[in-house]
């Protein structure tokens, strides 16, 4: 009996379907509400639904995101931004509770910015902003609650760093943040927001990014790379889908511009992801080497056939 069970599973992994546990069969993403992160979690998702596997995204705060993968509530997230989310990420790779994957990208910046007529006026570095309190209304524009770039903010006004203790860090999303960016841009007022790359912001808006924040936000405006994590030992129960993941590195230039599809051509992110991978064939001779779709075929002319 246990002999023709192990040739009847030879023949079905050979003759077709890929041998995996059944767990394997749906993707998990974890999604901040970051442009970049929604983009890339759509380029890995609509090639992994190409050869044959089911994906979902979660909107999850990066707290909620790495909780969610210690525990196994999530597959994968593509946004691990160092070295500013270090204190984020470091009780769980002390605990070794989820497994840190390579970089996905690389030359990215995450610090703070104003806008270029705010640069020029004489706002050049972080120890510049104290000195304008009332033109900026003592207010720090950040993103979503539990963000890491809030909380290093957050610390820069607790500890009074640059003469800051009278301002107020104002939390709300990536696209409430651009709109109060936008508004103050049209007028002319001043504003000092949370600024990274790539994104779209720094081509819709004439911005510049400020010195001196190296101890906060990292050297280079700070200069960072985004790792893959995910729950653990998800590259072992899941080999085929592991190695993909891991396989998947982006660019600047192939982020930028599938969140201008987003936000400026007012694409969902799936169709934006396969219109950027039509376009951009070639990439997926990377992230599919040596791998193969769900019924056990090599992937790469799979997925250029369905993407087309």
């Amino acid at each position: 009996m246990k002999l023709r069970s192990i040739i009847a599973m030879s023949m079905l992994v050979s003759n077709g379907a890929l041998a995996q546990p059944e767990r394997c069969e749906t993707i998990s993403f974890a999604d901040v509400g970051w442009t970049d992160i929604t983009a890339t979690t759509a380029l890995a998702s609509v090639v992994l639904d190409s050869i044959g596997y089911k994906t979902e995204s979660k909107l999850l705060t990066i707290p909620v995101t790495l909780k969610s993968l210690a525990n196994g509530d999530v597959d994968v997230f593509l946004g691990n931004w160092m070295p500013t989310m270090e204190a984020d990420i470091a009780p769980y790779r002390d605990a070794n509770s989820i497994d840190l994957l390579g970089k996905n990208l690389d030359g990215a910046k995450y610090t703070l910015s104003v806008p270029q007529y705010v640069y020029d006026a004489g706002v050049t570095n972080f120890k510049d902003i104290s000195e304008y309190a009332d033109k900026f209304e003592e207010n720090i524009y950040g993103i979503e609650p539990g963000n890491d770039g809030n909380r290093l903010i957050q610390s820069m006004i607790d500890k009074n760093a640059f003469g800051l203790k009278d301002f107020e860090l104002v939390s709300s999303s990536e696209a409430g943040m651009l709109s109060q960016v936008s508004r103050a841009v049209k007028r002319g007022d001043w504003i000092v927001f949370l600024g990274w790359e790539p994104h779209p912001m720094n081509a819709r808006f004439d911005l510049a990014y400020l010195d001196g924040g190296d101890d906060y936000f990292g050297p280079n405006y700070g200069g960072a790379t985004v790792h893959t994590n995910t729950r653990k030992n998800f590259t072992k129960e899941c080999p085929n889908a592991g190695r993909f993941i891991d396989n998947i590195q982006f660019t600047l230039t192939m982020e930028n511009e599938v969140m201008t599809m987003i936000l400026d051509d007012g694409q969902k992110p799936e169709a934006a992801a396969r219109a950027w991978l039509a376009k951009h064939p070639k990439t997926l001779n990377t992230w599919l080497e040596g791998i193969k779709t769900t019924k056990g075929q090599p992937a790469i002319e799979v997925a250029k056939s369905s993407l087309k």
